[in-house]
């Protein structure tokens, strides 16, 4: 099955994420799987829909006291060879089947028993289906609302339906890249005592990096273990040139009680003996995370409703853009995060009512 589904929202919910793993989106041509969601939505009745870009925004407007924000992304890494989907022991493999179309569906799911006239949540909700997520922070359609729509975001709580094998992951890290660039002087290799190696002048930089004790964090109950390490090294002229410059981009994911300065304050001082000896440090990307948030009433609420700890959440995540809005917020759907842009990607089945079932409670007023 390929091309535009026709989304059914009464259908369950292993269904519609074979559906939508069958619809290719990869980021920048999610425009045929938004129009169905946006068609999808419309159809209830009982949502307030806006379409920005290849994003589409669906509200309650019940009078609640409290709102519940629901996020999820449509696009998907480049396809590798993974669509159409196929199910096999339990596992539905699929590009996207795990980040994070199952949790796409569970929010449809969610929408086509909230959004309907007559339905009585206990909290007014908004879905957001976003685009762009896989590429660059720049395009992201999550983003684009921030920017452009502030207050479809604004909420008690957000629940992104990011994979987390069924647990409730929260906040997450921030991430810093940096490129350190050392310098030498370039000469025939024959003659190599006429010139300075720039890449043995960065030994240095990989033996402080091989020595470096990576903190661990406690907040809220959530450990968060951090990393400084080279992700890429580039130097060298040709087979027999000294060469004058190399730089090495390394990466420092960082508890959310740092900010995005103090997490450059600590890379500078990591690598201060380098920087004194002449080399250089250039920041070229830095994402802040984001704090748990549990001692929040309404994230409180939804881990006592889940009925599951939370656990930290190491790596990245839309959770941060929720955060710098002062909205608390946590990851929490069916997918594999291990498994996420690989070409045996999947999801369990068995993950995904539970996921769909918890939520349900929650939203309902109740406990799962």
């Amino acid at each position: 099955m390929t091309g535009v589904p026709d989304l059914d929202l009464s259908a369950d919910v292993l269904t519609l994420t074979r559906a939508l793993v069958d619809t290719p989106s990869v980021s920048g041509d999610e425009g045929p799987l938004a129009d169905a969601v946006e068609t999808a939505l419309r159809a209830l009745g009982g949502l307030e829909v806006e379409r920005v870009g290849d994003t589409v925004l669906a509200r309650t407007n019940l009078g609640r006291d409290t709102r519940v924000v629901l996020a999820g992304h449509l696009d998907t890494v480049p396809i590798a060879g993974n669509v159409p989907s196929r199910l096999e022991d339990g596992r539905l493999y699929g590009c996207g089947s795990s980040d994070m179309k199952s949790g796409d569906a569970v929010m449809l799911r969610l929408a086509g028993r909230f959004g309907v006239a007559g339905a009585e949540p206990a909290h007014d909700l908004t879905f957001v289906f976003y685009d762009n997520e896989e590429v660059e922070s720049a395009k992201s359609g999550l983003g684009r609302v921030a920017r452009e729509r502030r207050g479809w975001l604004y909420g008690d709580l957000a629940v992104l339906l990011e994979g987390t094998d069924g647990e409730i992951e929260a906040g997450c890290q921030g991430t810093l890249r940096a490129v350190l660039e050392v310098t030498g002087r370039r000469a025939h290799s024959a003659r190599s005592w006429l010139g300075v190696n720039a890449v043995h002048g960065a030994a240095g930089i990989l033996a402080t990096l091989a020595a470096y004790e990576a903190r661990e964090v406690e907040i809220d109950g959530c450990t968060y273990r951090e990393g400084l390490n080279a992700v890429r090294i580039e130097g060298g002229v040709a087979g027999n040139v000294v060469p004058d410059s190399c730089r090495v981009t390394v990466n420092l994911r960082y508890a959310p009680d740092r900010d995005e300065d103090a997490a450059e304050v600590h890379v500078r001082e990591v690598f201060a003996g380098a920087l004194d000896a002449g080399a250089t440090l250039t920041v070229v990307d830095n994402a802040g995370g984001a704090l748990p948030g549990l001692t929040e009433p309404a994230a409180a609420a939804f881990v006592a409703a889940v009925g599951r700890p939370a656990r930290a959440k190491l790596g990245w995540t839309d959770v941060a853009r929720f955060a710098a809005l002062g909205i608390p917020a946590v990851n929490y759907g069916p997918g594999d995060p291990k498994l996420a842009h690989t070409r045996e990607e999947h999801v369990l089945v068995e993950r995904l009512q539970p996921t769909e079932d918890a939520l349900t409670a929650y939203l309902s007023g109740g406990s799962a």
